[in-house]
């Protein structure tokens, strides 16, 4: 378990929710089943192992927005995982959860690619604010609100609205529209957006995937008067990053 105090249920349920993706790499299993079963409370969509061979292979694969990774593993080390990672290009970022306190191993970890480093023990307190501090450095987030127009996400509450009228989504509608916003200027593919709505235990058709896409459209449209997620037919999605004039539009200020 968690050293020194951990949140009681009733507090986490209070929490604001997100909808990342983490992959944990610990192994402990008690500590690993208790870091899963902590971030899942707090809305996080959570992926965990405890052989570092197989993280680094998960991670590799799929798509996450923050890697927690232990430095003393079985098959490789972290320092393995996280050099194998950063060698392919892979630049999820990642936090070192590790006993290993020494200043030197600290420098040696951010030296090689690590975005942060929280000795054991811990307060969970600690761990969650670091997490959502990467999250929002990694998508160049200033708040917990995305503007696109007359459109804000928060990701936080995972809600949506329109001129500050709530826009009812389902779930996988609004995670569609989350991660294509959190990923602006990009194309998302199916198999992309297909890892992020769903683990690897269910079986998905692109049919449902462009299904989905098409639903959060027509929701769009007849809320905004047009649908801000373009498709390249063969590739997949994006919402486009705004022009200069659009900036200026979407922030209020004049050019």
């Amino acid at each position: 378990m968690f050293a020194r105090k951990t949140p009681r249920l009733n507090q986490l349920r209070h929490k604001k929710l997100t909808n990342m993706k983490l992959l944990i790499i610990e192994d402990s299993e008690r500590l690993r089943n208790s870091l899963e079963f902590g971030l899942s409370r707090l809305g996080y969509v959570v992926t965990s192992t405890g052989d570092g061979q197989q993280g680094l292979d998960i991670a590799l694969s799929n798509d996450f927005d923050l890697i927690i990774l232990d430095i003393m593993l079985p098959s490789l080390d972290g320092i393995g995982v996280l050099k194998g990672l950063r060698r392919r290009k892979n630049r999820t970022s990642v936090l070192i959860l590790s006993a290993k306190d020494e200043l030197n191993d600290k420098v040696l970890g951010l030296n090689i690619g690590a975005d942060d480093y929280l000795c054991k023990p811990f307060a969970f307190e600690e761990l969650q604010a670091r997490i959502k501090s990467l999250l929002r450095r990694t998508h160049d987030l200033e708040s917990d609100s995305l503007i696109i127009g007359q459109l804000t996400i928060d990701v936080s509450m995972r809600q949506v609205f329109v001129d500050h009228q709530p826009l009812n989504l389902t779930p996988h509608e609004y995670s569609i529209l989350e991660h294509l916003a959190l990923n602006r200027g990009r194309v998302i593919s199916y198999a992309n957006l297909e890892n992020y709505l769903y683990n690897n235990n269910e079986i998905v058709t692109r049919n449902a995937i462009e299904a989905h896409v098409s639903a959060t459209r027509k929701k769009l449209k007849l809320a905004c008067g047009q649908s801000i997620i373009k498709t390249r037919r063969g590739f997949g999605y994006l919402i486009e990053r705004p022009t200069q004039k659009t900036k200026s539009a979407e922030s209020g200020t004049n050019t």
